[in-house]
């Protein structure tokens, strides 16, 4: 089975580059890594759920893109939020990406490493 390596390792505002690679296309399916609200430049979006949740969206897009996917192609999904209260408003967002046929997801409550980020989502897609 080939791998292949999708995208460079992002580097946050204060100039740290993040030691992962952005995606991995091993044989039929591409792991997106954990995806934040952040800007090109490393920068959070907003202090809310709902600017958040968009901009991880349109990241994942993006790499699933690089890798020749799309958000159709997501098969499961990994949401760390960290507040539980943001569960309906992540929730409902989430759905406008998902409308037809939702990936297998976990979702859980925890912290995370980027001071202010309120979500990281990772992906699995599949190219049949």
């Amino acid at each position: 089975m080939s791998i292949e390596v999708i995208g460079t390792s992002p580097t946050l505002a204060n100039g740290m580059t993040v030691p992962l690679s952005p995606a991995i296309r091993a044989g039929n399916l591409v792991f997106v890594s954990g995806q934040l609200g952040l800007d090109d430049n490393g920068t959070l979006v907003g202090p809310d759920i709902e600017a958040q949740t968009h901009q991880v969206m349109k990241r994942l897009r993006a790499v699933l893109q690089q890798a020749g996917a799309d958000l159709d192609r997501v098969v499961k999904a990994g949401v760390w939020l960290t507040d539980k209260t943001d569960f309906p408003a992540f929730n409902a967002i989430y759905r406008e990406y998902f409308p037809q046929r939702p990936p297998a997801r976990s979702t859980v409550v925890s912290e995370l490493l980027i001071p202010g980020a309120r979500l990281e989502i990772d992906v699995i897609a599949s190219f049949d």
